[in-house]
């Protein structure tokens, strides 16, 4: 019975379509010709706000079409569920040139003349990786200016239906959507497409998109973009290929498009940084079998005769320093002379990356009419949940207009509530980091027992030691943790930036930013701090160590050095952050839409219409874009951060970035309904905390060579302490490893077994022995080393400044040739604009118009020629 009715729906609706002769995948109203700019969508349930909804959506409607918008409804039997009603709407000429005035959009009036750049020499070596041009400038060159509906005989218009792109309709639309008021509930004015959503009066509120991704419209008037995206953008098989950003600006608009950009530049740039990390790892694994400390410790006459002190108290026996002889070959990877030279390669690297960015992102404000945006942004951005919000009004001291603000009392108790919501979750990832280090502690002695006495891990023990177990543990459990808090902060964030009413969209962003980036930061780099910085470092000596809550000895560092726990601990957590992500970002909404789109393919076009294809797709919302450069930025915190512990970070980097570009386009296109079009001229806040890295990560990186890597004592034991003039390096490990005589041992730490009744063992340290009248304080050569150190690094951070603030001196921010457009785009307006004038005073003078003075059109002529001259 259920099926026979099903059927019967089928013949009504086929009945219906049939009549109308118009396919259902369309982008206009029943009558073919006009678009539809918007749809609002709304289930009709009969619960008990039922009447409420009804009312809300009937005022809103009427005040949308007093507006000057025109609706059109779609019943929901022509849905394909039967419950969803579809409101299509549509913004008439009047209506946008209306708005197009208010919003200051920039619209065409002369083709530009000034004569392209001089063809670059590589074009034919890079011509594999261009576009078709079609694709890459659909339309020509314009000079732009802000439209006046007074002054429409200035502007390009062929077409008054092509004339707004449909980027610019929805903008329009949405702009509207967001300020129509619905009614007065409570004694409050409310208003606005967004409260209509939160309570549910609609269920969606979208743009469309223009055609199916997999094939071309059939209604000749439609463009295809999505199409066209998709085929030369989205797929993966397109990874070598550049962007088509103008076609991406034009169809999601410039905050998208900008976003593509600078991940595009981002990575263009990695290339260069991924090829000399990898030909410093190259050198690395090509000198590995020259590397004179790892010979030493792998030589059975030299570290096989060295016995080393236990690593922790009662349960670890002695150890012979030859059982870390393969971990030792493998830090030589990381820790050599390259590692020195590619941090002070990449600290001008990232200089370089932001200065040319600068040029490129003046280029793009330049081309996407984006040159006096930041006045528009602070007229218009302004949220409408604090209009609604703030109930008190003060008179603005520029307008003079009657303003809704929030009172001091009442943000000051607002941001003591956010501070301290903030610095509670700081603390906790704080505490989970020391608990990952008690864990570390706690178990390296369980590795260790266990390590000795299992004869299956023999055949590995040489290479998982218990100090590689123990780091790889614990990283994979940070980052669990990582994940986790993650989770529940990114909720926490989002209800306090709502709980400050931000005054505007920008003052939102960047406060969700700073908190967001604050919190990350400390929760991705902690750990990598922790090993970089402490580990190791406060250990004391046999006989006196220091131990944490006076429980847990504090770890020692691999005889040859912390740096590989260093890698060992950003590899895990940059490589597992990097493939959650963009399962995350790929898989999930694929699941989601699976079966919205199995049901798009399998339907006809005309029973399935374009507005519900794009109505079961997800949505991305305003804090889609947020997400994707936090996640950059974060990346680009651990290839800058700590990079001269790896130097294949930015090769990791790359081959994600790669693969990020078309995961990111890809869900954009085939996954997410089409976003509202936004303006914005530059990243934003992201710039500032991008520049702050930059500075930072000159500090992390001399620290990490001179206290993290064992170049400094090397460079020290080579020049000041070396005895055999043929081979200055030998005699280095024996020399770093400082004695201790057993029997000085207290009872808690003193092993419970030494069957072979070793008298002293060896630790790493540079202290004086036990038959010493300093025994065991610090040598000399420790206090050598360690101004060597310090020394180093301010040298190091001087140099890499010095250079990185003159690099930036002699690159201007803006190109000459985009200076040169911008003067020629003002004269050019301004004289069309004088002409303009000069030809209405003409017409009125003719006409004998009394206030049309010889005078006025004197100054007009006068004013022409001041602005030639200028």
């Amino acid at each position: 019975q259920q099926s026979g009715r099903r059927y019967n729906l089928f013949l009504r609706r086929r009945l219906r379509i049939d009549k109308r002769h118009q396919s259902k995948d369309s982008i206009f109203f029943r009558d073919g010709v006009r678009r539809i700019d918007f749809v609002l969508s709304y289930v009709d349930d009969l619960n008990k706000e039922w009447e409420k909804k009804v009312e809300r959506r009937k005022e809103f409607e009427s005040n949308l079409q007093k507006a000057g918008l025109e609706l059109e409804t779609e019943d929901k039997k022509e849905s394909e569920d039967g419950k969803i009603f579809f409101v299509k709407i549509h913004a008439p000429w009047e209506v946008l040139i209306t708005y197009a005035e208010v919003l200051n959009i920039k619209v065409p009036i002369r083709e530009n003349d000034i004569p392209s750049t001089v063809e670059n020499p590589l074009d034919c070596v890079l011509f594999p990786l261009r576009l078709p041009e079609k694709v890459m400038h659909p339309e020509p060159d314009y000079f732009t200016a802000p439209f006046s509906k007074d002054k429409q005989e200035l502007y390009l218009i062929n077409d008054e239906s092509t004339f707004f792109s449909p980027s610019m309709r929805n903008r329009i639309v949405n702009y509207i959507l967001t300020r129509c008021p619905y009614g007065t509930e409570e004694g409050k004015k409310k208003f606005g497409i967004k409260r209509l959503l939160n309570n549910g009066t609609y269920t969606a509120a979208y743009p469309l998109h223009d055609c199916q991704y997999w094939k071309r419209a059939s209604d000749p008037n439609c463009d295809s973009e999505r199409y066209t995206l998709y085929m030369e953008w989205a797929r993966f098989l397109r990874f070598y290929k550049e962007q088509p950003l103008v076609l991406i600006r034009k169809y999601y608009g410039e905050k998208i498009g900008i976003y593509f950009a600078w991940l595009g530049f981002y990575t263009e740039m990695l290339f260069l940084a991924a090829v000399v990390g990898l030909i410093c790892f190259l050198y690395g694994l090509f000198t590995m079998d020259e590397n004179m400390s790892s010979k030493e410790i792998c030589d059975p006459a030299i570290g096989g005769e060295i016995i080393m002190c236990p690593l922790c108290d009662r349960d670890c026996e002695y150890w012979r320093l030859n059982t870390t002889c393969e971990s030792s070959q493998y830090s030589h990877l990381f820790d050599n002379v390259a590692t020195l030279f590619f941090a002070i390669f990449m600290g001008i690297w990232v200089t370089l990356f932001l200065e040319f960015w600068k040029r490129r992102q003046a280029r793009l404000k330049y081309e996407w009419d984006l040159v006096d945006f930041e006045e528009e942004q602070q007229q218009l951005q302004l949220r409408p949940e604090y209009e609604a919000k703030c109930t008190q009004k003060k008179r603005n001291p520029v307008t003079q207009e009657m303003e809704p603000y929030l009172p001091l009392t009442s943000q000051a108790v607002r941001f003591c509530i956010s501070g301290a919501t903030v610095l509670f979750w700081v603390s906790l990832i704080i505490a989970s980091m020391i608990a990952v280090i008690v864990y570390r502690l706690a178990v390296y002695a369980a590795f260790a027992s266990l390590m000795e006495n299992t004869q299956t891990l023999q055949p590995i023990s040489g290479l998982l030691t218990p100090q590689l177990a123990t780091s790889v543990t614990a990283s994979c459990l940070n980052f669990v943790i990582i994940m986790i808090l993650n989770f529940f902060y990114e909720r926490i964030a989002i209800w306090i930036t709502d709980m400050e009413i931000p005054r505007t969209h920008m003052e939102y962003e960047n406060r969700l930013t700073m908190k967001m980036f604050l919190f990350q930061f400390v929760n991705y780099y902690s750990s990598c701090f922790y090993v970089a910085f402490f580990k190791g470092k406060f250990v004391g000596y046999p006989g006196a160590y220091t131990y944490m809550f006076n429980r847990w000895r504090n770890e020692e560092c691999d005889p040859a050095g912390c740096l590989i726990e260093l890698t060992t601990q950003l590899t895990i957590v940059m490589a597992g952050k990097q493939i959650w992500g963009n399962i995350q970002e790929a898989i999930v909404p694929w699941i989601c839409n699976w079966w919205g789109r199995r049901k798009a393919r399998n339907n006809p076009e005309n029973l399935y219409s374009r507005w519900e294809q794009d109505h079961d797709l997800q949505t991305f919302g305003p804090l889609g874009l947020f997400y994707e450069y936090l996640e950059m930025v974060i990346q680009f915190g651990f290839i800058t951060l700590f990079v001269a512990s790896f130097p294949l970070a930015p090769l990791l980097a790359l081959m994600n970035n790669i693969l990020e570009i078309r995961v990111d386009s890809w869900k954009l296109t085939t996954q997410y309904r089409r976003p509202v079009a936004a303006k914005a001229h530059s990243i934003g806040v992201w710039q500032e905390i991008l520049n702050g890295m930059a500075i930072l990560s000159v500090v992390t990186n001399a620290f990490i060579v001179a206290f993290t890597s064992d170049m400094i004592p090397r460079l020290v034991y080579y020049y000041a302490y070396s005895e055999n003039e043929d081979s200055p390096m030998s005699g280095y490990i024996n020399n770093s490893l400082s004695v201790f005589q057993i029997s000085d041992f207290p009872e808690r730490n003193e092993p419970k077994e030494n069957p072979e009744n070793f008298v002293i063992c060896r630790y790493r340290d540079y202290r004086y022995p036990p038959d010493h009248e300093k025994k065991y304080l610090h040598t000399m050569q420790f206090w050598h080393i360690l101004a060597a150190k310090l020394a180093f690094i301010i040298i190091m951070e001087h140099v890499v400044f010095i250079v990185k603030f003159f690099v930036a001196w002699m690159i201007p921010d803006v190109p000459a040739d985009v200076k040169a457009k911008i003067k020629r785009e003002k004269y050019l307006t301004q004289k069309i604009l004088h002409e303009y004038e000069l030809e209405k005073l003409k017409e009125r003078l003719c006409q004998g118009d009394k206030r049309a003075t010889e005078k006025e059109f004197i100054a007009t002529e006068g004013r022409m020629e001041l602005s030639r001259a200028m």
